[in-house]
């Protein structure tokens, strides 16, 4: 049985979620606004809620695709709200929205959003050595200042906590504790 993070041997959700996707490394822009979306989606709830909710996101909200999700109107936003397999939160939804519309503006200024994600890093991923979870920050320097530089392009529910988590489900950060399986897996992916 390997070693995992202590937060992912809760449930089976969140052990193939860490196993496979928390802390790597993140480049293809439509998983970055499945993350942008899902991590303001997960505010004041449990990442599990979020996880077990993630499938009928992917169908409510058109596969993360900015472009269609940017085009949204209201009758759109009331039909999410009427879903029950997202979490039915205006405003969350209609952030969710706004948030797209965001996207496209970045990614039109940069060619990317990821490029301009990943300068909030330098380009490459914080590598942390905890030796338990809650050694982890909630925020950093960079979460607090790409939080800031969301808010001032318009984006919502992007607060430097949500912006960390963020950073840690994209991999910006290698936040597994370092006997953890995973963190010497994504440390030798990433050298």
């Amino acid at each position: 049985m390997p070693i995992r993070c202590a937060w992912a041997d809760t449930g089976p959700l969140e052990q193939q979620y860490h196993d496979t996707e928390w802390g790597v490394p993140v480049h293809d822009d439509r998983l970055l606004f499945e993350f942008l979306v899902l991590e303001g989606a997960q505010a004041g709830l449990s990442w599990v809620t979020i996880l077990r909710k993630r499938e009928g996101y992917r169908k409510a909200f058109d596969g993360f695709a900015p472009d269609i999700v940017a085009s949204y109107d209201q009758h759109k936003v009331e039909e999410l709200l009427a879903s029950r397999d997202i979490v039915r939160n205006r405003l969350k939804i209609e952030a969710a929205v706004r948030n797209a519309r965001e996207f496209l503006k970045v990614r039109d200024e940069f060619g990317t959003f990821d490029s301009y994600i990943w300068r909030f890093v330098r380009g490459k991923q914080i590598r942390n050595s905890w030796k338990r979870f809650s050694e982890a920050p909630v925020s950093t320097k960079e979460s607090e200042a790409m939080s800031k530089d969301l808010k001032k392009r318009g984006f919502s529910f992007v607060g430097n906590k949500i912006c960390y988590a963020f950073m840690q489900a994209v991999g910006m950060v290698n936040d597994h504790t370092v006997d953890c399986f995973r963190w010497q897996e994504i440390e030798q992916k990433s050298t």
